[in-house]
């Protein structure tokens, strides 16, 4: 039985990257990245702040973490709903503690529904980046381009309304895009977005409507894959990213700065058992002489392009 000629035809693929957003380059070959006050590892922390619908929406795909059970799934919306009342706090308290400043990845849902928690942001300095509407606004290659336009024009706006100032950037659900997000992404005049896992350190995208930087935002590191999906514990979590932290600082000393981004759920970290180690965590990086916690707009700021 041959195979069908038409099961190897890709209409992208061509020699290269199959895209032309950015070139290829080895991160050991590139100009060295100073940080502001010389230090070596700069530490992003992006906190996903979400709103499940009690139906979920499989189309294009149904998010990570949505209602799984026959509806309602009270058993799931309420554990996620623990961490905009609750968990998000401990955060918040953890944050203070060390005078770490975060990104905050916020579905716009949250801002109409629960305004009292994006002035708790605003008061405490910190960075809010668009994240969708809510967990049905997935984006894939299925979805019309007009209709990814209109998702990523309304999460906006509605951030800019509760806000007073527009989103510098954005997360995708799941980090998952179409092939035409990063065009759309500048069209709405978004500077960077964290949704390529490619590199320790952000790059540059060039659209035809504009450039962007990527803030590559681990998904290995990111506390959903750890604690959730593999299954460890809080103390294990912290390891792996002191870990991180220990090759990223060495390899700084030699090369330039390093980029260590986090990507903190408060429903998993935000729980009673997990908060100390986390807390633990926050403050053993602030002793560490050669880390610098930074938004993500101060990282892109301090990137050169």
């Amino acid at each position: 039985m041959s195979l069908d000629p038409s099961y190897l035809e890709y209409p992208r693929r061509r020699r290269g990257m199959d895209h032309d957003l950015y070139p290829w380059s080895n991160l050991f070959d590139r100009p060295a990245v100073s940080w502001p006050a010389g230090k070596g590892v700069a530490v992003c922390i992006v906190v996903s702040l979400e709103w499940f619908p009690l139906t979920p929406a499989d189309k294009p795909f149904r998010a990570p973490g949505h209602m799984q059970t026959p509806f309602p799934d009270y058993r799931h919306y309420t554990s996620r709903d623990y961490g905009t009342r609750v968990g998000f706090y401990r955060l918040l308290d953890a944050f203070a503690a060390v005078g770490a400043k975060v990104s905050v990845a916020v579905n716009a849902a949250i801002a109409q529904r629960y305004p009292a928690v994006i002035s708790e942001i605003i008061a405490a300095g910190h960075e809010i980046i668009a994240h969708s509407i809510d967990m049905n606004g997935t984006i894939a290659a299925g979805l019309e381009e007009e209709a990814e336009r209109a998702l990523i024009g309304t999460a906006l706006d509605v951030l800019e309304q509760a806000t007073g100032t527009r989103p510098a950037g954005w997360l995708s659900i799941a980090r998952s895009q179409s092939w035409n997000t990063p065009r759309l992404l500048a069209e709405a005049g978004v500077r960077y977005m964290c949704d390529w896992v490619n590199d320790d350190l952000p790059y540059a995208m060039r659209t035809p409507a504009g450039d962007i930087m990527n803030l590559p935002l681990s998904h290995e590191l990111s506390d959903r894959q750890i604690v959730n999906v593999l299954q460890q514990s809080a103390d294990s979590y912290v390891r792996q990213i002191q870990d991180a932290y220990a090759w990223l600082d060495q390899e700084s000393r030699t090369c330039g700065g390093r980029l260590l981004p986090l990507q903190v759920t408060p429903y998993i970290l935000g729980l009673p058992y997990r908060i100390d180690a986390f807390d633990g965590l926050l403050r053993w990086l602030k002793d560490q002489d050669n880390a610098w916690f930074a938004t993500g707009s101060e990282v892109v700021g301090a990137t050169p392009r």
